[in-house]
């Protein structure tokens, strides 16, 4: 369930139900990407595709804002409750690198 990233070097201790709600939320995503993929290959009007790619740009945003707003609650606030505060420098970069 909560392999390790392979890339990462940190990581993050999710509740069960923590992981299944990201998780879910994925495979919706997933699922809404695959539909776009259909609609590419049955030939599907341009306008119809672009409001299900807006959709699943709102669902990736939705999905981002779930995740920062945990991250904030639990990694940002341990780390600065251990008095560690260069995880404020690093969610500033994160927010950088999320409103480019």
């Amino acid at each position: 369930m909560n392999e390790p990233c392979q890339h990462c070097q940190k990581k993050k201790e999710r509740s069960e139900a923590e992981y299944k709600k990201l998780i879910n939320r994925l495979n919706r995503i997933s699922g809404q990407i695959n539909g776009i993929k259909k609609m590419v290959e049955n030939s599907a009007y341009c306008t119809d595709i672009l409001i299900q790619v807006a959709a699943v740009n709102a669902a990736l945003n939705s999905f981002n804002k779930e995740l920062l707003g945990e991250h904030i609650r639990t990694c940002v606030a341990d780390n600065i409750k251990n008095s560690n505060d260069e995880v404020i420098d690093e969610l500033v970069k994160t927010l950088q690198k999320l409103m480019k």
